[in-house]
C-alpha cells in the first residue's frame, strides 16, 4: 500500500491537545491582569514548541499547535468576525457520559450587523507553528455553520440581513479571505471543524432545529453550500479536510446516530479532500455510509477515543479498519483519534502521557496496515 504524500495522512490527528497546567495557570493570570499579554505569549510559545516536538517524536507527518493559543476550539475564531458577539443560548443540549447526563446551553453567538474580516484571525498562530515545525503544519478552524445553527434566523440581525442568503455570502467571504491569507503564509493543510451535520443525524437535535424555525431536512443542503462557498477558490495544493464531531468535553458527548442521513450529501457534495469521522463507539453507527465515498477522497477513521484513557489494541483497530474496507477501498482510508484531546480548557479524560501513547498507537497501527504513517 502506498504512503500518502499529501494530507490527510495515514496516521493523522484532529488538532487539539491537552494543555499543560502551566499554560492554564498563565491564561488565568493574564485574565486577572497579573500577567502581561507578552508574558502569556512567551509561555504559549514554549508550550507549543514542546507539543510540536512530541508530535514529531511520535512519528506523525502532521503537527498542530494543540490549539494552545485559544480558550476554545470555536469562539476565539468566530468572535474575531466583525459584529459577532456572545448571546443568550437558544439551544439546549444534553451531554451524556458514563457518569450520567447533564443539560447544557452551549455558547451562542449572534450577528449584530454586517459580518466581515477586519483583521487576520489565525494567520499569526499558523506562522509561529510553521516556523518551528518539521512536519506538515495544520491549522484548524470552526465551521461557519456554527454561527447559524445555535440560533437560526433569530440570531442574525434582520436589519443588516433581511435576506439570509446575503448573510451566508458575507460569512463565506470571511472564510475565503482567511484561507487565502493562510495559503499566502505557506499553509497547505487546513481543517474545518463541523458539528452540525453530525447533529442533524440525531432526531432530538433535528427537533430542536425545527423548534427555532429551521427545516432540518433543508439545513444540510444549506450548510453544504455555505461550506463549499467558504472554501471556494483555494489552490489545488491546499488540502482542506472536515472533522465531524458529535460533541466532546470531559468524556461526554451530545449527539448520536450514524452518518447515513447525510452521507451522500457529505461525501459527494461537500468539496473537501478528506473527512475525520467519529467511529469510536456504537452511537456513531456502522461503516455502511462509507459506500458513498467517491474516488479521490479520504475517510480518516476516528477509532481511537479521546473520551477515555482506556487503551485500544492494534488488533482491535486493524479488525475495525478491515470492516470499514468492506465499504470503501483501503487506499482511501486513514486512522486518527475520534476527536481532539482537549476541545477547551479543562475536562481532560487522561494524562499527557496517555495522550502520547494513543498518538503513538495510531502511528504504529497505520504503519502496519498501510506500510507508512
Amino acid at each position: 500500500m502506498s504512503a500518502r504524500a499529501t494530507p490527510p495522512f495515514r496516521a493523522d490527528q484532529v488538532g487539539s491537545l491537552i494543555r499543560p497546567q502551566a499554560l492554564i495557570d498563565a491564561r488565568e493570570a493574564a485574565k486577572s491582569g497579573a500577567m502581561s499579554p507578552e508574558q502569556l505569549l512567551d509561555i504559549q510559545h514554549a508550550a507549543i514548541r514542546e507539543v510540536v516536538r512530541m508530535q514529531e517524536e511520535v512519528g506523525l507527518k502532521v503537527v498542530t499547535d494543540g490549539e494552545f493559543n485559544r480558550f476554545s476550539w470555536q469562539r476565539d475564531f468566530l468572535l474575531k468576525i466583525a459584529n459577532v458577539a456572545p448571546a443568550e443560548a437558544k439551544l439546549n443540549v444534553r451531554f451524556h457520559s458514563k457518569a450520567g447526563a447533564r443539560d447544557h446551553k452551549p455558547p451562542t453567538l449572534e450577528v449584530r450587523g454586517k459580518v466581515s474580516r477586519p483583521a487576520p484571525m489565525f494567520v499569526g498562530d499558523f506562522e509561529y507553528l510553521a516556523s518551528i515545525a518539521k512536519a506538515t503544519p495544520k491549522v484548524t478552524m470552526p465551521s461557519p455553520t456554527i454561527l447559524h445553527f445555535r440560533g437560526g434566523r433569530s440570531s442574525v440581525d434582520e436589519v443588516a440581513y433581511p435576506d439570509m442568503a446575503d448573510f451566508f455570502a458575507d460569512l463565506s467571504q470571511v472564510y475565503r479571505e482567511e484561507l487565502a491569507a493562510l495559503y499566502a503564509r505557506g499553509c497547505r493543510y487546513a481543517q474545518i471543524d463541523e458539528v452540525n451535520l453530525a447533529y442533524l443525524c440525531d432526531p432530538v437535535l433535528r427537533e430542536q432545529a425545527a423548534g427555532f424555525g429551521e427545516d432540518p431536512n433543508q439545513l444540510p443542503k444549506t450548510y453544504a453550500k455555505l461550506i463549499n462557498d467558504s472554501i471556494a477558490g483555494q489552490p489545488a495544493d491546499m488540502a482542506i479536510c472536515m472533522h465531524l464531531c458529535r460533541g466532546n468535553f470531559a468524556g461526554a458527548w451530545i449527539a448520536e446516530g450514524g452518518y447515513e442521513p447525510v452521507a451522500d450529501l457529505l461525501f459527494n457534495e461537500v468539496n473537501v479532500t478528506g473527512y475525520f469521522l467519529e467511529f469510536d463507539s456504537e452511537r456513531a453507527g456502522g461503516f455502511e455510509p462509507l459506500r458513498f465515498l467517491p474516488k479521490g477522497k479520504v475517510a480518516v477513521l476516528g477509532l481511537v477515543t479521546t473520551k477515555s484513557s482506556a487503551m485500544e489494541t492494534k488488533d482491535d483497530l486493524k479488525r475495525r479498519i478491515e470492516e470499514a474496507a468492506k465499504y470503501a477501498p483501503l487506499d482511501q482510508l486513514a486512522l486518527s483519534a475520534q476527536c481532539g484531546f482537549s476541545s477547551g480548557i479543562g475536562g481532560e479524560t487522561m494524562t499527557v502521557e496517555r495522550e502520547f501513547e494513543k498518538l503513538q498507537l495510531i502511528v504504529e497501527t497505520a504503519r502496519e496496515v498501510w506500510g507508512s504513517a
